[in-house]
Order: structure tokens, then sequence, then C-alpha cells
């Protein structure tokens, strides 16, 4: 895998030989990657091809048999708290509580991770995500785009370095998903965080993501600019690609390594 240019600024996430393992099943096997400020990059592959359990490691949710992860710097093993307060996430399967309104929502995250001005910083999100009408509106009322506009705003409660995308446009309407690739790729662009992005979707990840990685059987089998890396593999797009490594991958692993 790159590993990241030492001319430009560090890599908000950087990932070095990461491994997990489950007894004697291996998950993730030493990967490694790093995402740049401003840059998102999509992590593909497969049910069962180890994305979410890099990104729960990641996280902290889980501890990784081997490897490190450093996160705007700071080690997430030894330097947990650091690490983590720069970073946030989500993803569908994640929803806020449904009982809870739009406002109680960012207010209850805002104080977990003690954000400074905090109504502020509320007020803004609710602009800038078109929420100002549902503030006092149950989570669980919502429509799906809107539960999905809201965990993005609490995902940017705390400015994060790092953002972690898992699905996030998954289940919703082509037209409101287009206004969520719109939003994520602005905020790449205007508050220059790092954005790790899982997706399904090979249309969306080309229109979205500057760098892709796909994986499967917990290894990162290729890394390009997701425009050109099929024709580089000689598939006629990158669902093909994606679906001939899903199927495949030691015979693809092969490949790639014969042709270095």
């Amino acid at each position: 895998m790159t590993t990241a240019d030492p001319s430009l600024p560090a890599p908000v996430l950087t990932v070095r030989d990461l491994c997990k393992r489950y007894g004697d099943k291996r998950a993730v096997h030493d990967i490694s990657f790093h995402v740049a400020p401003g840059e998102i990059v999509g992590l593909l592959g497969p049910n069962g091809a180890g994305k979410t359990t890099t990104i729960n490691m990641v996280l902290g949710v889980l501890e990784p048999s081997a490897g490190r992860i450093l996160i705007d710097g700071f080690d997430v093993s030894r330097q947990r708290r650091r690490a983590l307060a720069a970073t946030n996430f989500a993803a569908v399967y994640a929803p806020l509580p449904g009982n809870l309104t739009v406002e109680q929502n960012l207010r209850i995250f805002g104080l977990i991770y003690q954000v400074r001005s905090l109504q502020a910083r509320i007020e803004a999100l609710l602009e800038q995500f078109d929420l100002l009408a549902f503030r006092d509106t149950r989570c669980g009322l919502l429509s799906s785009g809107e539960q999905t506009r809201v965990c993005l705003a609490k995902a940017l409660l705390n400015r994060p370095k790092l953002l972690l995308l898992d699905e996030p446009t998954a289940s919703l309407d082509p037209a409101t998903a287009r206004d969520i690739r719109e939003q994520i790729r602005r905020i790449a662009n205007d508050d220059g965080g790092g954005i790790l992005w899982t997706s399904h979707n090979m249309v969306e990840v080309e229109e979205v993501c500057d760098r892709v990685m796909i994986m499967s059987q917990g290894r990162v089998l290729l890394e390009g600019d997701p425009r050109t890396l099929a024709q580089e593999h000689r598939a006629d797009s990158l669902e093909d690609l994606f679906v001939r490594l899903a199927r495949d991958p030691a015979n693809s692993a092969e490949q790639r390594e014969a042709a270095r």
C-alpha cells in the first residue's frame, strides 16, 4: 500500500500492520494505509471482508491483535482519549435515540464531547444540515434522510480531524443520497478533515472518493483512484473489478503481485 508523502501535511489517520485475530481466524491481516487532511478514502469490500472490524479498531471499540493506529498523531492504544477526541462516526445502523429531539441529541453528545460554546455549535449545525425546522422533533419520527442529516450533524459536533462513515447513504432515495454526498464532499473541502468511507455503491464511490482500497478476506488487495483503477486492472468498471476481487481474492492477489 502507498505511504504518506513526507512533503505533504501529516495524515489524520495512519494504520500500520494492523491485525485482528479470533482464535485461528484472521479477520484483518497486516493492513497499512493512511488518510490525509481533506481526503475522502473509500474502504470497499464484500460482507465479511474486514471493513467494519477495521473501523471498530480505529474507533477503539476493538483492540487490535497487532499493529498501530495513529489519529492526528496520537496512538489509539496509548493515548486513547486524545486520539478519540479528534474522531467521530456515523452509520445508518447506529441511529440516535429516537425518543429524544434533534436538539436534545445534539446537546447530549455535545456534552459528551465537551464541545465549547455548545449552543452556538448546535445552531450552526442545525442550519448547515437544514434541520432548524426539526429541532424539537423526536428523531424516531424523522425520515431516513432527515435522520442521516442529524447523524452527520452529531458527527461534526467536535470538529473531528477524522470522520468515519459506514454506509452513510444506505437505504436513502437517490435524490437524498446525492444531497448527503454533496454535503460530505463540502465537509472535506471546507473543514480539512479526513474521511474514511465504506460503501457498496460503486457509482457513489467514484463520485465522492479521492482514493479507494478494496478489501477481501481481511487483506487490502488493491488501492488507487476510483476513476482509473478498473481500467488499470482490465475491468469494464469499478463494480466489475469489485466483483472479480470478491469472487476470487486469492487469484486476484497473485495477479497483483505478478504485475509489480
